[in-house]
């Protein structure tokens, strides 16, 4: 049997630094925010957002989404940094870096580093904008859209191809380890995975969130040794697997509480 244990154990290490990190600076978090949450409108209008988004890449030259991401990650980085440190002068340095490297110094383990950084801040950074109630609807939309756009209009793969040869931070591009070859992951589904497990440790424990993660990967696992198998699609909406992986944890987290009550 062919498989690989690098992205599952990846992006169950993301999941769990993602919830550690929302615990840590949540409290600033919230307060930024002034305590305001998504609600159901919003979370609509978000995924309507990220759907245009991915199709106005396809028809954008190459150019203008070089220097779109490359600002709009240079805030991120200001603005989590800002929230880490309150010192201005400490939140400015992060981007200059960023874009220092990526413009003269930049090859595929920075690539892996930013985008990991990037995923694991803007899961912490919105995390306290979701309910559970909100962040149910959100997974459930954004598999929807990830599915139109990757099966339905094709869009999805056309803007990862030029993720790609711009050498984005919007993915992780990691080598399989035993079977050998590589596999990459769009951030989008690293995001959807700590907002999962945030939310998930909210509403019951820490543990209920680790669990998540660690069911996450495993889901990861399995569908890669189904692809490396049937070698079904080039490019797949792996919503559908975190959305699997996290509802696995969750009933997981359900049978082992009930076992400790009974």
């Amino acid at each position: 049997m062919q498989f690989d244990i690098v992205l599952p154990l990846i992006i169950s290490i993301i999941t769990i630094a993602t919830v550690w990190l929302y615990e840590k600076f949540e409290t600033r978090i919230k307060s930024l925010f002034e305590e305001k949450e998504f609600q159901i409108r919003d979370v609509v209008f978000l995924v309507i957002a990220m759907g245009v988004m991915v199709t106005v890449i396809v028809f954008v030259p190459q150019q203008a989404i070089q220097v779109l991401f490359l600002t709009a990650y240079s805030f991120v980085l200001f603005l989590f940094t800002y929230v880490a440190t309150e010192k201005l002068y400490f939140a400015v340095l992060p981007p200059i870096v960023f874009v220092a490297l990526y413009l003269f110094f930049w090859d595929i383990v920075l690539l892996n580093i930013f985008a990991v950084i990037f995923a694991v801040f803007i899961s912490v950074y919105l995390g306290g904008l979701f309910s559970w109630t909100t962040v149910l609807v959100f997974a459930g939309l954004i598999t929807v859209m990830d599915f139109i756009q990757v099966f339905g209009t094709g869009f999805m793969g056309e803007a990862a191809g030029k993720f790609i040869n711009l050498k984005l931070p919007v993915l992780i591009d990691v080598p399989t380890f035993p079977i050998e070859g590589g596999i990459r992951l769009g951030l989008g589904d690293i995001f959807l995975a700590g907002l999962l497990a945030i939310q998930t440790a909210q509403k019951y424990s820490r543990r209920a969130g680790v669990t998540s993660a660690i069911s996450v990967g495993f889901a990861f696992f399995l569908f890669e040794v189904a692809l490396f198998y049937y070698e079904f699609a080039s490019f797949f909406p792996a919503t559908l697997v975190v959305v699997g992986g996290w509802l696995l944890g969750l009933g997981l987290h359900h049978i082992i509480e009930q076992k400790r009550a009974s």
